[in-house]
């Protein structure tokens, strides 16, 4: 497995546990009841975002101990991996951000259009990460 593709991995297993961990703090707030925007999402978003990002590092570092690549430059395939895995991922933040104008234009509460920005991160980083991960099983499709 080369150093790219750990790399993806990790980011992959952050993404997806950062938002679990979101979740189930926000989650709760909502079910207590009330308007929803008395609920208090912005330090956990806030928390998790940086946790996530903090997480990332630790995660490269601690596989790359455990698992040494016998190379960290990456070659023309991961290039062209890199490209299109950010083209997908690129493709869901922009719809996370049209999701939130269109929220913004309806007026809807700040907590709703927080939260489909942050969705839309999260399935860009997961989707970018799967196109990865295909590519570098499967090959870089040639449409």
């Amino acid at each position: 497995m080369s150093y790219e593709e750990k790399g993806t991995w990790v980011y992959l297993v952050v993404s997806v546990a950062a938002y679990g961990v979101y979740l189930s703090l926000v989650i709760p707030r909502l079910a207590e009841g009330g308007p929803v925007g008395d609920v208090d999402y912005v330090a956990p978003m806030l928390w998790t975002i940086g946790g996530a990002i903090v997480a990332s590092i630790v995660g490269r570092i601690l596989v790359e101990i455990v698992f040494p690549s016998e190379s960290t430059k990456g070659d023309v395939r991961d290039r062209e991996i890199d490209r299109l895995g950010t083209r997908v991922g690129s493709s869901f933040i922009v719809i996370g951000a049209l999701g939130a104008l269109v929220l913004s234009m309806l007026e809807a509460d700040w907590f709703w259009i927080a939260n489909v920005i942050y969705l839309g991160f999260l399935l860009g980083a997961v989707l970018e990460s799967i196109t990865r991960l295909f590519a570098y099983r499967r090959g870089v499709p040639t449409w």
